[in-house]
């Protein structure tokens, strides 16, 4: 498998910034791979929420994660600042794609960069459903290229 290079702050449509806590840090001073998709979760729902597509106690399409994949480039610390940009390269029917990038402070280049699928399911059932008109308009908006 050939590893990727880190991508560019231009790459992103949207973008969420995180303060680093104390308690991020791992035993060898930088922060632990779980809080990277800490960050990625973060980034996502984030933007669901704002855009009102996504009522977290109440909307019955809700959006499950179904794969993940994060790769790490340069370390991050408290305190630092961290910049995660978000984009969407694949929309489905009802599937997901986000590709996410984690900035260190003012850096132009990615720290870690990775994705989560996401699959729009009934709340109830958790069974694919098809993507809400709205959610779906929503997410256009962060395509690759079009923002």
């Amino acid at each position: 498998m050939s590893r990727q290079q880190p991508e560019t702050r231009n790459r992103y449509a949207h973008f969420v910034t995180i303060t680093t806590r104390w308690m991020d840090n791992d035993v060898y001073s930088h922060l632990n791979n779980v809080v990277y998709y800490s960050f990625f979760d973060t980034a996502v729902n984030e933007y669901m929420v704002r855009a009102g597509v996504l009522d977290i106690q109440a909307s019955p399409v809700i959006c499950l994660v179904v794969e993940t994949r994060c790769q790490y480039f340069s370390p991050i610390s408290f305190p630092d600042t961290v910049h995660c940009g978000l984009r969407v390269a694949h929309l489905g029917t009802s599937s997901v794609r986000f590709d996410i990038g984690i900035f260190r402070n003012d850096d132009d280049t990615a720290a870690a960069q990775g994705y989560f699928v996401h699959v729009a399911c009934d709340r109830d059932t958790q069974r694919p459903v098809p993507m809400p008109a709205d959610m779906r308009a929503a997410l256009e908006k962060l395509r690759v290229g079009t923002a």
